[in-house]
């Protein structure tokens, strides 16, 4: 394009002053004739220089930013972002927690695999993930951007798995026109679209045989007469969600079953019981809730769908889902550390690897005990005034879902980022809520776990449990899963 250009300029300035240029040939011998026609036409003359100058000028610049995109385009916030929007319609399109891993970690694998192949001290996942075969290559001897190419791919995953596709259509056109800004080649452009296209069509294909959409069919979740299983919980009363989330296929994990946890403290409706102790103590603590306990509360309540009830109306607030808040905290430290392209991608892909996983096998245990929430159990044997501070959520107590996937998601970015890691977690400030300090990932994990207890929503053994659930999760997903050919230390 622009070599066209500079010859075109070429060709329109040779033809207005072509006719100054015969004229000085033709009279050679007159010299006071050539001063004449010099000094009528200097004007001509000098502008026909300062073009060339200035074409000169642009051309030197054109080919500045034909080197310059390649650092342009590397800059990791065009991933940031990218996955940012896939947080945005997920909270739009209040999509569950357990579904919004799945699209997490299909969008981020795909970003994952598309951006590897600039850096030979990454592998791919393929071989490594359930039923994961090997992706498409870049075909050799043809140039690629390749973070284009890792964006291109994210966003197609990620559209394809969400409801609201014209809120990603916007963005996807707003992000490939900076790409095009940048200067990059026409071709170069088109073939890594065409590469991440096929990244994305490769991930597309596995996950359709995940068995996420035969579980859309399956039946719902059938209320027991057992006074010691989950029973929906005001205001909405909604129907239990996903209770056949075991049935997904596992990413990393042999299988739903594998982390079984202990079972649940014995249901008893005994003063002196275990279970009633346990029971009083989120009374207690509801009752006495201090500020800090309140604030740490909803800082992680990370519910997509809350209720609000006002009179006779009732309307709903969206916001972001657990996973969600751990994708947002791997952006935040990737921000934080300047972490580049495609060590962004990988922060991503593992993290999410480990929420779908943790999920998976923490609604294997929850729909397998079942077990009453407190604000039934406390309503039913306590206090029937009684309210949770937190909104209970639509499915069974045990094990706490917070618990087990903040473990698993810390164990995977201290194994990436170093043990007593600070940080300031400021993804609840867009919904609110004013940002919280950690010294480490385990500290952000153990207030994540503990913050359910002050919710009002689970008992201490959901949290305790849930916190070695997730550890053995995580780390179990770091040894068998590589990113990198020279390994990390498991931490």
């Amino acid at each position: 394009m622009e070599r066209k250009f500079f010859s075109y300029a070429l060709i329109m300035i040779n033809f207005y002053v072509s006719r100054i240029e015969i004229s000085l040939w033709l009279d050679l011998i007159n010299i006071p004739l050539i001063l004449s026609i010099f000094a009528k036409n200097y004007v001509l003359i000098m502008n026909r220089y300062l073009v060339l100058l200035a074409v000169a000028f642009i051309f030197a610049s054109c080919s500045s930013d034909n080197t310059e995109w390649k650092q342009k385009a590397q800059n990791p916030k065009y991933l940031h972002r990218s996955l940012k929007q896939v947080t945005d319609v997920i909270v739009h399109d209040i999509f569950s927690p357990p579904v919004a891993s799945r699209i997490y970690a299909y969008s981020s694998i795909a970003a994952y695999e598309a951006i590897i192949h600039q850096n030979a001290g990454y592998q791919t996942l393929a071989g490594q993930l359930t039923g994961l075969d090997a992706f498409p290559q870049p075909e050799a001897g043809v140039e690629y951007c390749f973070p284009l190419a890792s964006v291109q791919a994210a966003l197609k995953v990620g559209r394809t798995l969400i409801f609201s596709e014209d809120k990603m259509d916007v963005f996807y056109n707003g992000i490939m026109k900076e790409y095009q800004e940048m200067g990059i080649p026409d071709d170069v452009f088109d073939k890594s679209i065409e590469f991440g296209d096929k990244i994305a069509d490769h991930v597309l294909a596995w996950s359709s045989k995940d068995n996420y959409k035969q579980s859309r069919s399956f039946p719902k979740y059938s209320i027991l007469d057992d006074p010691s299983t989950w029973k929906p919980t005001p205001p909405a009363y909604m129907d239990a969600v996903e209770p056949h989330w075991n049935k997904i296929r596992p990413f990393a994990i042999d299988s739903a079953q594998q982390f079984k946890p202990i079972p649940p403290t014995k249901f008893s409706t005994e003063k002196n019981s275990q279970f009633y102790k346990e029971a009083v103590e989120v009374y207690e603590i509801g009752k006495n809730m201090t500020p800090e306990q309140r604030e740490i509360a909803f800082f992680w309540d990370c519910n997509p769908f809350m209720m609000n009830v006002k009179g006779h109306v009732m309307f709903a607030t969206k916001k972001i889902s657990p996973g969600g808040h751990w994708m947002n905290i791997t952006n935040v430290v990737c921000n934080q550390v300047q972490a580049d392209f495609v060590q962004s991608a990988e922060a991503y892909a593992r993290v999410s690897i480990a929420l779908i996983d943790s999920f998976i096998s923490c609604w294997d245990e929850k729909y397998r005990s079942k077990l009453i929430r407190p604000e039934t159990y406390i309503n039913q044997y306590i206090d029937e005034d009684w309210v949770p501070t937190l909104q209970t959520p639509p499915f069974p107590e045990y094990t706490s879902g917070h618990s087990v996937i903040s473990a698993a998601s810390a164990s995977t970015l201290t194994h990436l980022f170093g043990e007593n890691f600070a940080f300031t977690d400021s993804t609840e400030v867009e919904f609110g809520l004013t940002a919280r300090s950690f010294k480490s990932f385990y500290e952000a994990s153990s207030e994540a776990a503990i913050s359910r207890m002050y919710g009002g929503i689970h008992y201490r053994p959901a949290c305790d449990v849930g916190v070695q659930e997730g550890k053995d999760i995580g780390t179990y997903i770091l040894n068998k899963v590589r990113t990198r050919k020279e390994t990390l230390a498991v931490n």
